[in-house]
């Protein structure tokens, strides 16, 4: 059946299944509400799902940022790159307000690998920056950021870092009863009304789940005109919709149901997810994306099986991605992209290698395989089948000799096998394929110090195998406003890394440190070549190879001034340059430095919040400046006297009414970020 007729059915299930499951979850929150007061529950350390040994951030060599519970509530964005925004290292690439992927130490697209539940999110992010991701922070449950070459793990992608989205949409413990969390929001500067409920239901053996979630927004406001006085100086565009981004607007809705059998020592389980997005595309105020993307999971693990082989743990996630684009109400480039990607763990029982220390690891298989197609009359590259297959281990070893006691190493590595087959199309009368072989590896060590104080360091090389863009694109890629060419002479990307941190923690008190340096022998970019396209007008962009650095450091702190009272620090630094010609690489976040105070009394909390972002003045060619810029948000809340954790918020964003563009967006010129502006909300846990 085509899939334009299958579409509209496909969201009226949706429609139906959000109102009925909202419906009972704000009814479970709302007949419980008033039953008792709130008492305050201390969360144990949250583990790093992503990690294959599922260890805390805390005793992880690699950088990690972990939100969870209610920091990420109250930190949610429409996107997933906005949710992560203030993180130190991480910035968004924010092609309007409804798609931003995640811009990691100032690396993104193919080098940032998005992951829902340990696999892959099979989407077009990538391709181009117009293309939302297909995960809404709504219904995320914690998200961890890895940071760095030393994510080699998660394949030759992750050079920049891994986002993994959790959802517990198959859930992993045994639930006995009813629990669950609901949220509705309202306002902001494109005045949204969104709402999300999540549902657990068990007997202590079987666990059901059930999500749902429906966004819908207007035209953003800002301040300003939506171009930049920048741009308007260097090439003649007008300054035009003065306080109004047109074509920003959205709707989305989506869900999901899982199922588990949990056992004393695993799980397995299965889940089917549905995601719908329509949006504007914002640099074309007629055109507009529909998007729709199902995904099948199964997922199993079981521990303590025996001396040698202590656990296995098996993912596998099916997905089907179609995406339109829609001008004046007539389609034109279909997007699609079918695929599968599965991995196997085997994690061995400890090891003990006297007088060396006990070896602690993980042998792990991961298999992908895609199709992706783009068709119409802006299609600009052929469809390309891709098929990769990789080994990797992992190894941790706290050592007991030579005076050691307080080093703890880990070591990786992985080798992947990556086939790319393009098929004919418009510009290549003949089909072309190639693959490469990549090898990856890490050595990394945590050496504590006394009781607050560590010192934690990485080495790492990285091969990254060319992705299907970057080797055949050939045409007009209206989204960045340029011509782009592949290269189908490419070989695998290269990189060497290393990064440090010194980290201290006192009770509830932290600060850490850092710093890191990636050298690139071979980096495939996307260079302006001077050259001008005929027919498109456009300017004709190279996909090359040449050497790179990226270098910079990182901070981030929390200290309580007073009993009831937290200072939050954080700050970051990236310095990227082309070391064939020593200048600087295109969208690159500035220097940027916060900090925040929170007061959280009993019922009542409130929280100021600043953003120092300075001036970006060393840039690309043909790049324009960025401004400097002070972000102030301020947020209350105030938890209801309940048996359940219902909390009020009310958040106030750009309190200053800057002009605020990031200069990680292609979009920064002409696409600023919102007003002045409030919102209201309602959270509750039952």
């Amino acid at each position: 059946m085509p899939h334009t007729s299958s579409a509209p059915r496909l969201a009226k299930s949706w429609h139906a299944l959000f109102a009925n499951t909202l419906a009972l979850g704000l009814g479970l929150a709302i007949a419980a509400a008033w039953a008792e007061p709130v008492t305050h529950i201390e969360l144990p350390n949250v583990a790093v799902t992503g990690n294959p040994l599922g260890v805390s951030s805390d005793a992880l060599v690699v950088p990690v940022s972990v939100l969870s519970g209610r920091e990420l509530s109250l930190n949610r964005e429409a996107t997933l790159g906005e949710t992560l925004n203030t993180l130190p290292g991480v910035a968004t690439s924010n092609f309007g307000p409804n798609a931003s992927r995640p811009v990691i130490r100032g690396l993104d697209a193919e080098r940032v690998r998005i992951m829902q539940n340990g696999l892959g999110v099979l989407d077009a992010s990538s391709l181009s920056f117009d293309h939302a991701v297909t995960v809404d922070p709504l219904i995320i449950e914690q998200i961890d950021v890895v940071r760095g070459p030393a994510a080699l793990l998660y394949g030759g992608s992750a050079v920049g870092g891994v986002v993994n989205a959790i959802d517990h949409r198959i859930p992993t413990e045994a639930v006995s009863g009813v629990l669950g969390r609901t949220e509705a929001r309202l306002g902001g500067p494109d005045n949204q009304k969104n709402a999300a409920v999540v549902i657990d239901v068990g007997n202590g053996q079987l666990a059901m789940h059930a999500d749902a979630y429906q966004r819908k927004t207007d035209d953003l406001n800002i301040p300003g005109y939506a171009v930049s006085r920048r741009k308007n100086q260097a090439d003649g565009t007008p300054l035009a919709n003065h306080g109004k981004l047109i074509n920003s607007n959205a709707s989305a809705n989506g869900g999901a149901l899982g199922a588990a059998l949990t056992f004393d020592h695993g799980y397995v389980g299965a889940s089917y997810a549905g995601f719908n997005s329509r949006y504007g595309t914002v640099a074309e105020a007629d055109v507009r994306a529909n998007m729709h993307s199902q995904r099948w999971d199964i997922a199993s693990e079981f521990k303590e099986l025996g001396s040698l082989i202590h656990r296995v743990k098996t993912r596998m996630a099916y997905t089907d991605y179609r995406h339109q684009e829609i001008e004046n109400g007539v389609i034109g480039t279909r997007f699609k992209n079918k695929g599968a990607e599965g991995s196997l763990e085997l994690g061995h029982a400890k090891l003990d290698l006297a007088p060396l220390g006990e070896l602690e690891g993980v042998l792990g298989l991961q298999v992908q395989n895609s199709r992706f197609e783009a068709l119409g009359a802006e299609a600009f590259v052929p469809p390309v089948h891709t098929q990769s297959h990789a080994v990797y281990l992992y190894e941790e070893m706290p050592l007991k000799v030579l005076g050691l006691e307080k080093l703890k190493l880990s070591l990786g590595g992985r080798a992947e096998h990556t086939a790319l087959a393009a098929s004919a199309w418009a510009k290549s009368a003949s089909a072309q394929s190639a693959a490469f072989n990549a090898y990856s590896y890490a050595l990394g060590g945590i050496y504590t110090l006394n009781n607050h104080w560590s010192l934690v360091s990485n080495l790492s090389h990285n091969e990254r195998a060319p992705s299907y863009f970057e080797l055949y694109a050939d045409g007009a890629h209206l989204a960045t406003g340029q011509y782009e060419v592949g290269n189908t002479r490419f070989n695998k990307e290269r990189s060497n890394g290393w990064d440090g941190k010194i980290r201290w923690k006192d009770a509830d008190r932290a600060f850490s440190l850092g710093a890191y340096y990636t050298r690139f022998s071979r980096f495939l970019g996307l260079l302006d070549t001077g050259g001008m396209d005929g027919p498109s007008g456009l300017s004709i962009a190279q996909f090359t190879g040449f050497a790179a650095s990226f270098k910079g450091l990182e901070a981030e702190g929390k200290f309580k001034l007073a009993e009831h009272l937290d200072l939050n620090l954080r700050g970051d630094y990236v310095r990227a340059s082309n070391l064939d010609n020593q200048t600087a690489l295109p969208r690159i976040t500035p220097l940027r430095l916060g900090a925040g105070l929170h007061y959280q009394k009993q019922a009542v909390g409130l929280r100021l919040d600043l953003t120092q972002a300075f001036k970006q003045n060393r840039t690309a060619e043909n790049e324009l400046a960025t401004a400097s810029y002070t972000d102030v948000s301020a947020m209350a809340t105030y938890k209801l006297p309940s048996k359940l954790n219902v909390e009020l918020f009310a958040k106030a964003n750009n309190l200053l009414n800057q002009e605020i563009r990031e200069h990680a967006s292609f979009l920064k010129d002409r696409a600023p970020a919102g007003e002045r502006s409030v919102l209201i909300g309602l959270r509750a846990d039952f």
